[in-house]
């Protein structure tokens, strides 16, 4: 190859991620900008906020929805790129699933064995599966409308990722309404809910994205 068209091949690819940076950044803010007016809009944050916030579980369940969001858009931002290594963004995300890991244990241990039952299933359930696949249409749909404009080498992972992302910031979000604290609450239906999106990403990605 020629000199001249490799710095053209190379000016090329550095216009294109940029571009992609730029448009995932803005699918990032108006996917959280349209979910949050979502929530607002419909089912709003929980009434005793203000008190819950002070409580070692509301503390954690914000505070763990919002490290995996950040960590899963960190992945999409670098997934988009061909050739980009995914090793460490990958392993970014073991933080908030060791985390959840040990509150788990803890919540076992300090919960009475005849209460983790309740405390598994809660009150909400149903609609944590429902609403926050809701809240995430928008940012899968704009994180897969520019990852169309990179070049992920892996489409379907691609998908997941965006999909994981979108699930990520939806339950980031859903966690300021949903009344059901337990870690073991979480681990279950918030996982159930972030998966099954993941795999819609996956799937759509698949077709969407692929070259």
């Amino acid at each position: 190859m020629k000199t001249d068209e490799l710095i053209t091949l190379l000016a090329a690819d550095a216009a294109v991620r940029l571009r992609l940076g730029r448009a995932l950044a803005i699918a990032l803010v108006a996917g959280v900008i349209i979910s949050a007016a979502i929530l607002l809009a419909t089912v709003g944050i929980r009434h005793d906020i203000s008190i819950a916030i002070e409580t070692i579980r509301v503390l954690f369940k914000t505070g763990l929805t919002l490290i995996l969001a950040l960590a899963a858009c960190g992945l999409v931002f670098r997934i988009g790129k061909p050739g980009a290594s995914l090793r460490a963004r990958g392993l970014v995300l073991l933080v908030p699933v060791a985390l959840l890991a040990v509150a788990i244990v803890l919540e076992l241990i300090v919960v009475p064995s005849q209460d983790w039952t309740t405390r598994l299933v809660g009150n909400n359930a149903g609609f944590c599966l429902i609403f926050i696949p809701l809240l995430s249409v928008a940012p899968l749909a704009g994180f897969l409308l520019a990852l169309r404009g990179g070049a992920p080498e892996r489409p379907a992972l691609a998908g997941a990722a965006a999909g994981l992302a979108s699930a990520s910031i939806a339950a980031a979000l859903y966690a300021w309404h949903c009344a059901d604290d337990s870690p073991l609450f979480v681990a279950t239906w918030y996982t159930i809910a972030i998966a099954a999106v993941s795999a819609i990403g996956a799937v759509i990605g698949r077709r969407y994205l692929r070259w």
